[in-house]
């Protein structure tokens, strides 16, 4: 399957391509809830005032671009406050922004998301591998960036995290907010005429953990700061749509040469990712256990395992629990009850008892009455509809 087939992107917003222009303007062209996601490596305001020379003397190609110049910090700030009420808007309720930087601008865009309402989900630190050395010796090297990652308010309740993608590339543990990359360097490295065409080219190790993290198969991904593509080059690898918005032309060729030497895919959705949890899959009720025969009207369920043996319950025919005291109501609302606390996940707190004695969580019951309810969804292609 052609990954452009994938979620069809919004009417009046085109995929896989580079806007021209300021991303101020080029965002407030774009309909509204119309991207999945956002990575944005804005300008870091780095106040350069000399030239850096290394101990031999020679001189340090250091960030001095006219996209990172400023007037001062209200000129920055102003700038910043413009293009992330803009990414807001386009973003959907659903989505997730991303957005890196150095000491020099970080906590300045901190401030500005969250005035904006924009709630912080994590900081993840970038910890460079391969970092440029302190070549004067006055201060530490600066051996990390730190990336923000939102969701649009503290409200919002549905977003993707894709963590046991995480977990798996992280050797089946729970991935850190500490992630040991290397510098983009050698041949990842986008050259123009032998240079390099960008001078802060991020690593696409980088890009896709982003990408992998957040983000589904099909997913839109737009990057306000395109620069030569990494977001597009790991958004085509992985899957997914992006849109790039870039000012500079040189930028862009070059993003376009890049973006194009990388093939189309053929889309696999287990192959790029789509994973199913607890969170996104179906949800089925305690009844459907009854409907199954994976429990039975009178049966006993045991709060806890038999951590405390006095707090049972007994499963009602039409998938409530009478507990031990009388109390009768949902699975969540007994456990709450006898466990004594605010809110129960009751799936995970009540246990039945195995033929043998042991006793096993009721939520391994769940799992096989969504083999059996899906073993008994109709077939198309068998002719029943």
């Amino acid at each position: 399957m052609n990954r452009n087939r994938l979620n069809p992107p919004l009417p009046g917003i085109e995929v896989d391509r580079v806007y021209k222009g300021d991303c101020r303007e080029v965002l407030a062209s774009l309909p509204e809830q119309s991207v999945d996601a956002v990575f944005a490596d804005p300008p870091y305001n780095l106040q350069l005032q000399n030239e850096l020379f290394r101990p031999n003397l020679t001189r340090v190609d250091a960030v001095d671009d006219e996209w990172d110049q400023f007037e001062d910090f209200a000129a920055y700030d102003r700038f910043t406050r413009e293009w992330l009420t803009q990414c807001k808007r386009v973003l959907k309720d659903t989505g997730t922004l991303w957005v890196i930087g150095s000491y020099h601008n970080i906590y300045r865009v901190g401030t500005v998301l969250q005035d904006l309402g924009y709630w912080i989900l994590n900081d993840v630190v970038w910890v460079k591998t391969n970092p440029m050395p302190n070549f004067r010796g006055v201060r530490f090297t600066n051996a990390h960036e730190t990336l923000l990652w939102c969701k649009k308010s503290k409200d919002q309740k549905k977003y993707t995290f894709n963590y046991h993608a995480m977990k798996m590339a992280n050797e089946e543990k729970q991935m850190r907010s500490d992630w040991e990359i290397a510098l983009c360097t050698g041949g990842e490295r986008v050259t123009i005429n032998g240079e390099k065409a960008h001078s802060t080219q991020k690593p696409e190790a980088l890009l896709y953990r982003v990408i992998l993290s957040s983000t589904n198969p099909g997913d839109v991904i737009l990057d306000p700061f395109f620069g030569t593509g990494t977001t597009g080059a790991v958004a085509k690898k992985l899957g997914r749509h992006y849109i790039g918005i870039e000012r500079s032309a040189a930028y862009i060729q070059a993003a376009e040469e890049r973006l194009g030497r990388l093939p189309d895919i053929v889309f696999d959705k287990e192959v790029y990712a789509k994973y199913e949890t607890k969170r996104s899959v179906p949800r089925l009720p305690f009844f459907s256990l009854l409907e199954y025969g994976l429990l039975t009207p009178g049966q006993k369920l045991f709060f806890n395992g038999r951590q405390e043996k006095s707090k049972t319950a007994v499963v009602i025919a039409d998938g409530s629990l009478r507990s031990y005291d009388g109390e009768r109501g949902s699975i969540h609302k007994i456990g709450a009850h006898v466990g004594g606390l605010p809110a129960c996940n009751g799936w995970e707190h009540w246990y039945y008892e195995l033929e043998n004695g042991t006793l096993a969580v009721i939520d391994q019951l769940r799992e096989q009455a969504r083999k059996l309810q899906n073993a008994n969804k109709p077939n198309p292609t068998n002719g029943h509809s």
